[in-house]
C-alpha cells in the first residue's frame, strides 16, 4: 500500500566509505529533509520506503528500499540503497609508534577507486578511540563525535584517491 504515492522529495545521494566495518564496500545513501518545503513535513510511520528514480526514457526505475523509523516532521531521513558496485575502497594502517607511557602516534592511508565515467566524492568515516588529536591530514576533516571522523574525498573518472591521516591518541 503506496502512503504517499505522488510524494517526490528532493533528496541528495551520498557515497559513504566505513573501511574499519565494510571493508571494500561504499554503501549508497539517499538523505532528504522530512519537511513541507520537500514535499512532506509530516511525521513518517516506521516501515520500508521504496525509491525510484526517472531514467532516460521518463519511467520509473527501482533504486533501492530500506525501513525507516517513525520519523517526525522537520527531521532528516537517512536510507540505505546497497552497494557501490563501481566505486571501492581500501584500508590500511601504515604506521603505529609509542610516544609514551599511553601515547601512540597512528596512520591510516585509505584508497579510493572510482571506475565510473564521471567524478564522485566519497564521505569516510573514521573510528578513532581514546583521546585523539588530528596531526595531519591529506583531506578536509570533521570530528564528528569524540571518537570519529568524517573525511570528504573527491575522486575523478576512472581515478583513484588516497587520503591518509596521522592521528595522536591517548588511551
Amino acid at each position: 500500500l503506496a502512503l504517499f504515492p505522488s510524494a517526490s522529495a528532493a533528496a541528495k545521494k551520498v557515497l559513504t566509505y566505513d573501511g574499519a566495518m565494510d571493508g571494500t564496500k561504499v554503501a549508497i545513501r539517499m538523505e532528504f529533509e522530512n519537511s513541507k518545503k520537500n514535499g512532506l513535513g509530516m511525521a513518517l510511520p516506521g516501515g520500508k520506503v521504496r525509491v525510484y528514480k526517472e531514467d532516460t526514457d521518463q519511467a520509473l526505475e527501482f533504486v533501492g528500499e530500506d525501513q525507516i523509523d517513525h520519523t517526525p516532521r522537520d527531521e532528516k531521513v537517512r536510507l540505505y540503497l546497497g552497494n557501490a558496485f563501481d566505486v571501492v575502497g581500501e584500508r590500511k594502517q601504515t604506521d603505529f609508534q609509542k610516544i609514551a607511557g599511553n601515547v601512540y602516534d597512528v596512520e591510516y592511508e585509505i584508497t579510493l577507486r572510482n571506475h565510473k565515467a564521471a567524478p564522485v566524492t566519497v564521505e569516510v568515516n573514521e573510528p578513532i578511540g581514546g583521546t585523539w588529536r588530528m596531526l595531519q591530514s591529506s583531506h578536509e576533516w570533521t570530528k564528528t563525535s569524540a571518537w570519529a571522523a568524517r573525511f570528504t574525498a573527491p575522486v575523478g573518472s576512472e581515478g583513484t584517491a588516497v587520503l591518509k591521516y596521522r592521528v595522536r591518541v591517548t588511551y
